[in-house]
């Protein structure tokens, strides 16, 4: 048996638009992909929630993994669930993004905390995040979704505090206990190492709370092999200790994506592509 392989495409296949690589996915050997929300705004433009159910039927792709709205990533903001003055923006995100998955089935659904606003207290935008993240859960668990806690590379992120393995599952825990059970931890390689963690510790001690991976090496967040963390170890831990869940392909690749594939052959429980 092997865990299913995705590839997400807002990292992956970037050598051409954003909607072309659905295809190159596919024509790559993937069956799924996953992706960061593709659009600027918290809501999709006119149109876009059936190009991107359109893209994926055309390429013969599921959807296994969709990020909710995070602001404006490229000008570093990292989520907007902790902002309580975004509480509609949210709202409205989460709207579309249900939508979305009654349409396509997707499982999983990147939840992105938000750095820390200096001029409101913390413990408001902590309940502020919980509290998103619990309806989110509620909403998302409906049409059988789980929201996602990812923790972030420490000192790459701005005053976003999660930043562990051991962050991400405090507030996962704490999602559970505000009554939003279908939440879990994004075990993402690059992003934990980055914060320090170890890896393999982080699986033994998490594991029952991990719902999605993610796999990048670090420094550089590049295909594995570019950088330090043993990738076969990792997916080897975490099959041994029972995670059956899907693991992504989220990094930048050095070379064209379809060249950066090769270090797939050297990792056993992980779904091969299929030609």
């Amino acid at each position: 048996m092997t865990l299913p392989l995705v590839a997400n495409i807002s990292l992956l296949f970037a050598e051409v638009p954003y909607e072309q690589r659905f295809a190159r996915a596919a024509a790559a050997g993937f069956d799924a992909v996953e992706t960061w929300w593709p659009w600027p705004t918290a809501t999709p433009p006119p149109g876009g929630e059936d190009f991107l159910v359109d893209a994926l039927e055309s390429a013969g792709l599921r959807l296994a993994g969709l990020n909710l709205f995070g602001g404006d990533l490229g000008a570093g903001v990292r989520g907007i669930a902790s902002d309580p003055g975004r509480r509609e923006e949210f709202d409205a995100n989460l709207d579309a993004v249900v939508a979305i998955a009654r349409r396509t089935g997707c499982p999983v659904f990147n939840t992105l905390y938000g750095q820390r606003r200096p001029d409101l207290p913390e413990a408001g935008q902590d309940a502020t995040a919980v509290a998103n993240l619990a309806l989110a859960a509620r909403r998302l668990g409906e049409v059988g979704g789980t929201a996602l806690v990812e923790a972030l590379g420490r000192g790459l992120n701005g005053a976003y505090p999660v930043e562990t393995a051991a962050d991400a599952a405090r507030v996962v825990e704490t999602v559970r206990d505000a009554g939003g059970e279908a939440v879990g931890f994004l075990f993402d390689t690059f992003h934990l190492t980055t914060s320090g963690d170890d890896l393999l510790a982080a699986v033994d001690a998490h594991v029952e709370l991990i719902s999605h991976v993610q796999i990048a090496d670090a420094p550089g967040r590049g295909e594995p092999g570019t950088g330090t963390v043993d990738v076969p170890a990792v997916v080897d831990r975490l099959w041994d200790k029972g995670y059956r869940g899907a693991v992504a392909a989220e990094y930048t690749p050095t070379v064209p994506t379809e060249e950066s594939l090769g270090w797939l052959d050297g990792v056993a429980h992980l779904q091969p592509l299929h030609p």
